[in-house]
């Protein structure tokens, strides 16, 4: 592997934040390890990737012409990054002092790189920034490599809150149930304080989510094997929950309103 394959372009390259470009590099050092090699920064840009980022790379075709040192600028970061997070340590030598330019991967980097995807996936999709809802079992599921029955099950969610919310009947399902919760006239989930044109987008929004996202897969196998595209359809539900328990507080509070003796 070289640094061309794991960005083509330039653009690419600095498109990656320091973590990204990092594990994505896990691999390559594990692979030399296994191999029987050292490794140390030094290794890595003067002579793993020599052609892609030395001021002569330009000459020899390599990715980033006239960019060299911009790329080598984020594979130093990156490095940076995988040792402050414990990634790469010291080499120790034979009478237990650490090696000065040598290092070798943690336990835990040897474990990421084997199933670096996963890593990109931790990445991809934190924990804390799912909504209650779907925080546990649906971000399991994507951290198992399971993104197809982690996007139905987190769509599914979106349904079962709104119907619960609008304390709709259980026959009540799929698009239908997003159109009458969310009608622009009348929606038990409507707020009619909203322009009407909106009104009417955020019916569509909620409809189209779930028509596309989660019948297709109630429908037939839908095998969806792109993390990035599963962790955003993910953080979609995770938005369309919080929209419904705005709602929720909303309704509750005119219910109130409305019946001032009660509660």
């Amino acid at each position: 592997m070289d640094i061309g394959e794991i960005a083509p372009t330039i653009d690419a390259l600095l498109a990656m934040e320091a973590d990204e470009l990092g594990l994505r590099l896990l691999p390559l050092l594990t692979d030399h390890q296994a191999r029987g090699g050292n490794f140390s920064l030094r290794w890595l840009v003067g002579v793993r990737f020599y052609d892609a980022l030395s001021p002569a790379a330009k000459h020899r075709g390599g990715p980033y012409p006239g960019s060299e040192r911009e790329a080598k600028a984020a594979v130093v970061e990156a490095w940076a990054w995988l040792e402050g997070q414990g990634f790469i340590v010291p080499l120790l030598t034979d009478n237990n002092s650490a090696h000065p330019d040598a290092r070798t991967l943690s336990r835990r980097a040897i474990q990421l790189a084997a199933n670096p995807q996963q890593a990109l996936g931790d990445r991809l999709l934190p924990k804390d920034s799912l909504h209650a809802l779907i925080r546990e079992d649906v971000w399991a599921l994507f951290h198992r490599g399971k993104y197809d029955t982690a996007v139905f099950e987190a769509m599914k969610a979106v349904e079962v809150e709104v119907r619960a919310a609008m304390e709709a009947p259980t026959s009540l399902l799929g698009v239908k149930l997003m159109r009458v919760a969310f009608a622009p006239e009348a929606g038990p989930l409507t707020d009619m304080s909203a322009d009407g044109g909106e009104r009417v987008a955020r019916m569509e929004l909620f409809a189209g989510a779930i028509g596309y996202y989660k019948n297709s897969q109630s429908h037939r196998d839908v095998a969806l094997s792109d993390p990035d595209q599963a962790a955003e359809i993910i953080m979609l539900a995770s938005h369309l929950l919080r929209i419904v328990d705005a709602c929720l507080d909303m309704r509750l509070t005119a219910l109130r309103a409305s019946h001032p003796g009660e509660g």
